[in-house]
């Protein structure tokens, strides 16, 4: 069976960027969120249920074909109302041959020899990474290395990066842009140095701060009262 798709129109073999995003995006948040709980909680449950399916799913993307990978299957729901967008399955599965290398890698060590080090963390990071790039701004990392390690011209890059060409007008950033940039990051500057004490404050539970909002009206309507009805009196 062969690697990608055959689309009418291509003469190459290709893949959907759009699902291949969303997959990625399934892949960063559960990823995101188990390293969360080793952070916060020292929990290294989730992340072996994760790694687990990372690496059998990469297997079937890799080793068998891409439209038999749950995650990719899941992102073509997902993104099944939207145009697809055709890139090149060569470069992608190079790609992902770096992710079966890296996600085998966290496999063997995290869930087969149920060991933490260095090496697990930096892996991790790495393959999260490569999932935000991928997810947030549509940049395949591996595909870029396939560039480099393979002369050939390379065809329908994501984006088409693979094609050096002239930005458009749209994609230019003038220097207002450049001074709107760096006006907000003085204003987070700014914020840190002089709101740091008060944003440290822990928050109230809303529904108590509304309650005591109404009991104070309350006691300050009957303190008025009682005002009004001692001045009548004295007159």
């Amino acid at each position: 069976m062969q690697f990608g798709e055959k689309v009418e129109g291509y003469n190459i073999r290709v893949l959907n960027e759009r699902e291949i995003r969303a997959a990625a995006g399934i892949l960063f948040l559960i990823m995101l969120i188990s390293l969360m709980l080793i952070l916060l909680k020292q929990d290294f449950l989730l992340i072996k249920y994760v790694i687990t399916a990372f690496f059998i799913d990469f297997i079937i993307r890799v080793l068998i074909h891409p439209k038999f990978s749950p995650t990719l299957i899941l992102g073509r729901l997902v993104v099944s109302g939207q145009v697809p967008e055709y890139v090149g399955a060569a470069q992608k599965k190079f790609a992902w041959t770096i992710g079966l290398v890296l996600s085998g890698l966290m496999f063997l060590l995290l869930v087969i020899l149920n060991s933490y080090s260095i090496i697990t963390g930096v892996t991790c990071f790495i393959c999260l990474g490569f999932l935000f790039f991928e997810t947030a701004f549509g940049i395949c990392v591996g595909c870029l290395f396939y560039r480099l390690f393979y002369k050939t011209e390379v065809e329908l890059c994501a984006g088409e990066m693979c094609k050096q060409n002239e930005k458009h007008a749209i994609q230019k950033v003038s220097w207002g842009q450049i001074l709107t940039l760096c006006s907000f990051f003085l204003v987070i500057v700014v914020a840190i140095v002089f709101m740091n004490s008060n944003f440290r404050v822990p928050p109230k539970n809303l529904l108590e701060i509304m309650r005591f909002t109404k009991e104070k009206r309350l006691n300050a309507a009957t303190n008025s009262s009682i005002l009004v009805s001692r001045f009548d009196n004295i007159f």
